[in-house]
């Protein structure tokens, strides 16, 4: 990927003008990646990226981490010691800056933030959030292909799981959890964010990580596994059975189909994106199951697993062509199973298109 992040804080620093704000930081996380292209770790020791409404941009760092952030086009290095106080050192940049409007990112510690609020009492503190997600929601064609690249890979590991599990009867969901975490890392993912299996009545919880129940013919089970590759994250979520389905079950999974189907169908720029929700859970409310879908439908991914834009009721944003999110509708019947089904689609001009490609129909594993 080239070197997108000059630019991205220049765009920044237009919207935080546009706001009134004189310095955003950013501590660890995934905008401080975004304005950098450099992973920062949150631990004491203080690390952040200022961006100045001015300019002048500052990433804060202690001396063992230096070479960590190294080269980064137009952006100054300030360096502390261990007995050092790095907050003093923001302070005085703040101060030097005239900076009274400060806005910082929501992954900012709030133990540092009191202990620089106590060294500038007369700076408004502002959230960064609608500068950070309002730009971030909308990625750029090499953010595009590296999420694509991710939902190939996730592709592949559910392909290789299917060929590699001839049956599931007589194995506990933590074993095919563990299947499923080895191959992601065999595939090149750099972290497993979750692997959620849950079999029967475990697949109702729509966050069941796994456990020792001896999955047995018949019963259905929900896998839903996402990580980080290269930067960008990968999420998906299938159903498959151990045998035969029930005609109770399967009807339950066509109306899940049918729902995330007619979701992806009104998806393109200008739609509102608690419609996309709206459309997904009429279908399954008009079936006699409205009460069991207890999500909303869809979150945007990206260099977060969970971002902007969200895809539920009362989220009027309009969406937008480079907007990429999960269209994920699911009905959850306590005692019996569940039923999720997991796309990553992207916005396009036309449109939508679909990023994970593997089959979206209940898969036999038997």
């Amino acid at each position: 990927m080239s070197e997108p992040f000059s630019a991205r804080r220049d765009q920044a620093r237009h919207a935080m003008r546009s706001a009134g704000l004189d310095l955003l930081l950013l501590g660890p996380g995934s905008g401080f990646r975004y304005f950098t292209g450099r992973n920062a770790i949150a631990t004491e020791r203080f690390v952040a990226l200022a961006i100045a409404r001015d300019g002048h941009d500052r990433i804060f760092t202690p001396r063992l981490q230096e070479p960590l952030y190294a080269g980064i086009r137009c952006v100054d290095t300030v360096i502390w010691d261990e007995a050092d106080n790095p907050l003093a050192r923001v302070a005085q940049f703040a101060q030097e800056a005239s900076a009274r409007t400060v806005a910082v990112n929501p992954e900012f510690w709030s133990g540092f933030l009191i202990a620089l609020k106590s060294l500038l009492p007369n700076i408004a503190l502002h959230s960064g959030s609608t500068i950070i997600d309002g730009q971030r929601r909308i990625k750029g064609a090499e953010e595009i292909a590296a999420l694509e690249a991710a939902a190939a890979h996730i592709d592949a590991v559910w392909a290789r799981f299917c060929e590699a599990t001839p049956t599931m009867a007589g194995r506990t969901e933590l074993e095919l959890r563990a299947d499923i975490d080895r191959l992601m890392r065999q595939e090149g993912f750099s972290e497993v964010s979750w692997v959620d299996v849950g079999a029967g009545a475990n697949g109702a919880s729509p966050l069941h990580h796994g456990s020792d129940h001896v999955i047995s013919a018949g019963e259905p089970v929900v896998f839903d596994f996402a990580g980080c590759f290269n930067g960008y994250y990968g999420d998906i979520c299938r159903v498959a059975v151990s045998g035969a389905p029930t005609p109770d079950f399967q009807a339950i999974y066509d109306v899940v189909h049918e729902a995330q189907e007619a979701a992806f169908q009104v998806v393109r720029p200008g739609v509102p994106a608690e419609e996309i929700d709206a459309v997904g859970r009429r279908i399954i409310t008009e079936k006699g199951f409205g009460s069991y879908f207890t999500h909303r439908l869809g979150h945007g991914i990206g260099l977060a697993a969970h971002e902007e834009p969200y895809i539920v009721a009362g989220n009027s944003t309009p969406l937008e062509a480079g907007m990429v999110f999960s269209n994920e509708p699911g009905i959850y019947i306590p005692g019996r199973w569940g039923v999720r089904i997991e796309d990553i689609v992207v916005v396009t001009a036309g449109g939508a298109q679909r990023l994970t490609q593997s089959p979206r129909h209940l898969v036999r594993l038997d």
